[in-house]
């Protein structure tokens, strides 16, 4: 035994567990109750249990072996030679990607990340990592995570901080060439604020995290990285600032020279600035000079096809804080606020980062083939001479990691007949096309071992959050596991509409009551602590979800995160999506059902625009719009009863075999896989980077960072 800990240890030391289910699965076997409780993090629970009990159960599972093999396979992952970034990405293994954002959704254990975004960015992290690409991840670490959502009695969402232990972690203090603690500083107005520079293994990518909790600091910086999104305007400007220059800092006090700076979103755009910067201080370049050659390096993602959305801070902000950045830039400072301004010669406009990164950047995109023309559209003015459709900013679609979602009883389905080596051909379609012989019996009961689990997973949270509330029981508890289910869970904002169908109460309860063909809706997400409009749209679901004739079929599950997010992923019949077209750019949980075997029921927006081909889902719409959206929404909700009442409910309940089995419905799930899971997954997508956007960009310039 004395052994076994050291090794457990090591396989707690890289993130490559959190899409190992047969690593996770080790650790769950030795405390199932402490395993929940700790949130599924291996380092918890080994610091939890007991001497004796590890022992005990180490025995009992036959652990020893289990961990030797691990271990095996791991060293095996890290010291590959044949990987698709070998050949494809070599030239930059001395000179990585450095991929910038400001949230990464690696694992719920690490809790620096709200939604989308912080997903999109782990699975990017961990898709290059399965392919060997050269790529550092650099973010911010939120000691107090981001928030909790908690009902309260009026069901309104509380935000509440749950700060984690950074020693439940396998973050690790970086030094540098002599061996000593690397921290880097930041200039502020009227100060100077440091933070510590960590650092997590994720497979083989290394991800840059920086640290405010610094003695050094007094407690207002500090506070800076205390938590995601947090704070007023002053805040968030002075945590992208301590993203952007802090993480180019970062990057050269750790002698990584990177060849292309990736930002995922504007949050990081002051990293173009700080780039810039040192090669006119270091190399005595021209202040212009210097800055092509950035925008030459620099691939920008956008992800934001709301205008809202893209953050705007006050022209006397952004100058008090632009100030050091101009001085080093040897450039006027109005010249050097110009380029976050879209009129340069509008001095008292606001300073967008998500303009300064587009005008710093040669190569631009949306995430979705939809988004990039909204994108387009929504940028054109920035190119003036130029037609919408020149715009210089293209479309890389999302894709999701397969092994972080994929139910272990899928991935065994598809070993069993795409092959035990399919992940290592993803990206191919006759890969999937193997789907179309499986036999629909197997599909179809793989699909009820996960259903039931996820029913019982959503009764236990909607027991625990009646208890708390003081609600009574519901006797029979929710959600019939026979019946078909569906799910709807994002972010809570208006013009995703998760209230669209609560808009005919009469129509709903017919359809979800019905007592031959009955239907569970389950409803998770959340919205920004500082979005009341949101808290308002939940607390309306929630109350109608309460009423007699709604609450043995519909549920509303609170905290949504990635956990909840698998179970529901896994175990959902089909997936809700009901958007106004075209604001949304692009989604992917659509993409993690289908890879587990259900299917998507989606207006003609983002990702589902360019995937759905008639018979590998249901589309609510045509894809027309009407100028007046009051209108639109109407019809969208017409639609969305049509398509569920005559398209989506028959399919499931019908032309059943003597077994039980919906064989059409069943062969529509083959199609949507066989269709879908070749051009939806993360490899595809950072595929499609490498070869578009990075090689491009790093072979354009020569652009360097030298370290210190």
């Amino acid at each position: 035994m004395d052994k076994l800990f050291p090794k457990l240890q090591k396989l707690t030391q890289n993130l490559w567990w959190t899409w190992k289910p047969e690593v996770r699965t080790i650790f769950r076997d030795l405390d199932l109750e402490l395993y929940h409780k700790a949130h599924q993090n291996p380092m918890s629970v080994l610091k939890q249990i007991s001497t004796e009990e590890l022992e005990q159960r180490a025995a009992d599972v036959d652990v020893p072996a289990r961990v030797d093999r691990a271990l095996r396979q791991l060293h095996e992952y890290l010291t590959s030679v044949t990987t698709w970034g070998l050949t494809h990405a070599g030239a930059m293994r001395s000179r990585p990607i450095a991929y910038f954002c400001m949230e990464f959704g690696i694992h719920e254990s690490l809790p620096i990340y709200s939604g989308g975004l912080g997903i999109l960015a782990g699975d990017h992290l961990k898709a290059a990592s399965d392919l060997g690409i050269p790529l550092v991840g650099v973010g911010l670490l939120y000691h107090e995570g981001y928030t909790s959502q908690v009902l309260d009695a009026s069901l309104w969402q509380q935000d509440v901080v749950e700060p984690f232990d950074i020693a439940d972690l396998p973050l690790v203090h970086t030094v540098d060439r002599h061996g000593e603690p690397v921290y880097v500083s930041v200039e502020l107005p009227g100060r100077t604020v440091y933070a510590a520079v960590l650092e997590v293994q994720v497979g083989r990518i290394r991800l840059i995290l920086l640290d405010t909790r610094v003695k050094r600091n007094d407690p207002r910086d500090v506070a800076i990285a205390a938590r995601l999104y947090g704070g007023d305007q002053r805040m968030r400007m002075e945590q992208e600032l301590l993203l952007g220059v802090g993480g180019a800092r970062a990057l050269r006090a750790l002698g990584i020279t990177a060849s292309v700076f990736h930002l995922n979103e504007g949050h990081s755009a002051f990293a173009l600035l700080e780039r810039a910067r040192y090669r006119i201080q270091m190399d005595g370049m021209d202040p212009h000079k210097a800055l092509q050659e950035v925008a030459a390096a620099t691939v920008f993602t956008t992800h934001t096809p709301v205008d809202a959305g893209h953050d705007r801070f006050p022209a006397n902000l952004a100058a008090e804080h632009l100030r050091p950045l101009a001085e080093g830039l040897k450039l006027p400072l109005d010249e050097v606020m110009g380029l976050g301004r879209v009129n340069p010669h509008d001095h008292g406009s606001p300073f967008l980062p998500t303009v300064l990164a587009l005008k710093l950047s040669r190569r631009a995109n949306g995430v979705s083939a939809l988004h990039g023309v909204v994108s387009r559209h929504m940028w054109n003015h920035l190119y003036p001479g130029l037609r919408e459709e020149a715009v210089p900013i293209g479309h890389v679609t999302n894709g999701v990691h397969l092994p972080t979602w994929l139910a272990t009883e899928m991935n065994h389905l598809y070993e069993a007949h795409l092959g035990v080596a399919y992940p290592s051909a993803l990206t191919r379609p006759d890969t999937w096309m193997k789907i179309m012989s499986v036999s629909p019996a197997e599909i179809w009961e793989t699909k009820q071992v996960l259903k039931a689990r996820t029913i019982r997973f959503l009764r236990e949270h909607c027991a625990i959050t009646r208890t708390r509330l003081g609600l009574p029981e519901i006797d029979p508890p929710p959600l019939d596991p026979d019946a078909l289910t569906i799910g709807f869970a994002r972010r809570f904002v208006p013009y995703k509409r998760p209230d669209l169908l609560f808009t005919d109460l009469a129509r709903l309860d017919r359809l979800v009551n019905h007592p031959e063909r009955p239907v569970n809706l389950v409803f998770s997400g959340r919205a920004h602590p500082a979005d009341n409009t949101g808290k308002a749209l939940i607390q309306k679901v929630v109350q109608i979800i309460d009423h007699p004739r709604f609450r043995h079929r519909i549920v509303f599950i609170e905290n949504y995160n990635i956990r909840v997010g698998r179970m529901l992923y896994q175990g959902i019949d089909a997936w809700l999506n009901t958007p106004q077209r075209p604001l949304e750019a692009c989604g992917t949980s659509g993409m993690k059902v289908v890879l587990n075997g259900g299917l998507h029921i989606s207006v003609r927006d983002g990702w589902w625009a360019e995937a759905y081909d008639g018979e590998n889902g249901f589309a609510i719409g045509t894809g027309e719009t009407h100028v007046d959206q009051a209108i639109q929404d109407r019809r969208d909700a017409e639609e969305l009863f049509r398509v569920l009442e005559e398209e989506v409910i028959p399919l499931y309940y019908e032309n059943r075999n003597a077994a039980g089995v919906p064989r059409c419905w069943v062969g529509r799930v083959k199609h949507s896989i066989r269709t879908l899971a070749w051009r939806f997954n993360a490899d595809r997508m950072v595929q499609d980077y490498v070869r578009h956007l990075y090689v491009p960009a790093a072979t354009s310039s020569s652009c360097q960072m030298p370290p210190d």
